[in-house]
């Protein structure tokens, strides 16, 4: 058969192919993908170095199973900071069905917890990038954080470094930006999400529930409830929507814990300044997590914190008084670095300690005491506040010792008088002002504290912070330390 003679490629045609040949010798020239990290020496593979994340946006099916992959989107939308040939994000325990650069496709492969992007074209710095990524998301792989399965639904815990277990992202709070979830499930139950209710709308037997964040947030924040629960709005201080999301048989048991929510936040301002964010609301969960978290806008507990009759008023009042308190204290001023998570929890326990002192008669000066005498056993055994060791492996909240709670908020009552209570107010309200919506250090907060103290206290943080011993109690020299049990 005689051979059909061949038509003259186009110049275009051309360009492609030999841009498409160079993109291959580029790929097979980059050395095999490896897990990256910006170098938080608690985590040292989270978080990703090259780009600044400006918006989530994140899709989920759910069919009414929570044993199950759900189908996701996430599209993220990012600022480069460095020239990048390849853009490493946080992502495990999820299958990538395909990867998008730009609305072009990319090759990937995985590296340990990162997921790998190559794209088609290198990405330079001050170039904005878009980064859709098709994949599953597995409630019942994530048994180390991530995705809480409920007795109807489902629930996020991402702290300390389990986003990435739900969806791709850079995990790491130093990267805080904008959320948007549209969570599509059956008509019969019920989504809420971080942020405000920003569209609802039916396909057949399902709703598309669409939630956005007014404000930017971490990783390990991120809230998306699914579940056959009840909605319950109230009004807080200046209007301050609030909605509580609860299991609908429980909503007339746990009214009387709800409705305390208007007068905890007043008393919050109080302390501090205005309620930093859009909304606020109480997350009960029906799973037992042994803990509570500060999911922004929407606090998750658990069920049993409400309903055990061994938990006192003041008590149950005091966590919850703790869990808002991280608004203003590690979800708006965010740490920097994991090591910064004194910043949150001692905050956070310190106001929890002075709501218990008011409302429940509970001394804060004799918590203070007993903190004081058990001080050097938590620090030999999890370091010093704001230079703790870094978690057992498969301890993911290892990091979470009694030194960065009481611990910490033992550091504030030294602060305090140290500085005196005016000063110390003082620093209080200008810290959550001055870093609102971003991040902050360790060194941010002795600078100020120096600021407003009119004087280097440094050596005062020091001290307290990163010193093996706890140093003396201003003005109470009768206060003495125990000594550990294992040395």
């Amino acid at each position: 058969m005689p051979l059909t003679p061949r038509r003259p490629r186009s110049r275009r045609l051309r360009a492609v192919l030999l841009a498409a040949a160079a993109a291959s010798v580029v790929a097979a020239a980059l050395p095999a993908p490896v897990p990256l990290g910006i170098g938080d020496p608690l985590f040292p593979h989270l978080g990703n170095p090259g780009y600044d994340v400006r918006s989530y946006d994140i899709g989920f099916t759910y069919l009414g199973d929570n044993s199950k992959p759900m189908e996701a989107v996430t599209t993220i939308d990012a600022m480069a900071t460095d020239n990048l040939d390849r853009i490493n994000l946080d992502f495990a325990r999820g299958t990538v069905h395909g990867i998008e650069v730009n609305g072009r496709p990319a090759e990937f492969a995985t590296a340990d917890e990162d997921l790998v992007v190559t794209p088609q074209s290198p990405v330079h710095a001050g170039e904005p990038v878009r980064i859709t990524v098709r994949h599953t998301s597995d409630p019942k792989a994530a048994l180390d954080g991530g995705w809480v399965r409920t007795s109807d639904g489902l629930v996020m815990a991402n702290q300390a470094d389990a986003a990435h277990r739900v969806f791709p992202c850079n995990d790491h709070p130093s990267d805080k930006a904008f959320f948007t979830f549209h969570v599509t499930a059956p008509a019969d139950v019920t989504v809420v999400a971080n942020g405000l209710p920003t569209a609802r709308e039916r396909h057949g037997g399902s709703v598309v529930s669409t939630y956005s964040s007014s404000h930017p947030m971490a990783t390990e924040l991120a809230q998306v409830a699914i579940g056959h629960s009840a909605v319950l709005h109230r009004e807080g201080p200046h209007g301050l929507p609030i909605r509580d999301v609860v299991p609908a048989a429980d909503k007339a048991r746990l009214e009387p814990w709800l409705k305390k929510t208007p007068g905890h936040i007043a008393w919050m301002e109080r302390q501090v300044g205005p309620y930093p964010f859009e909304t606020y609301g109480v997350l009960i969960a029906s799973a037992d997590t042994g803990f509570e978290l500060e999911t922004q806008t929407l606090t998750l507990f658990e069920r049993s914190l409400f309903v055990r009759p061994e938990f006192t008023e003041w008590y149950v009042d005091s966590v919850m008084v703790h869990e808002l308190a991280h608004h203003w204290f590690g979800d708006s001023v965010s740490p920097h670095g994991w090591a910064d998570l004194w910043l949150n929890e001692g905050h956070a326990t310190w106001y929890e300690a002075k709501y218990a002192d008011e409302a429940g008669k509970r001394s804060m000066e004799q918590r203070m005491k007993t903190a004081y005498a058990l001080s050097d056993g938590w620090r030999a055994a999890g370091g010093p506040p704001a230079a703790p060791r870094a978690s057992a492996p498969g301890q993911k909240i290892g990091i979470f010792r009694p030194i960065v709670y009481d611990g910490s908020a033992l550091v504030l009552y030294a602060l305090r008088e140290e500085i005196g209570e005016r000063a110390f107010d003082r620093l209080e309200r200008r810290w959550v002002r001055d870093h609102r919506d971003s991040t902050a250090t360790t060194a941010d907060f002795s600078a100020l504290a120096s600021r407003i103290a009119g004087r280097d206290l440094s050596g005062f943080f020091k001290a307290w912070l990163y010193g093996e011993k706890t140093p003396p109690m201003p003005g109470h020299p009768d206060w003495h330390t125990q000594k550990p049990k294992h040395a």
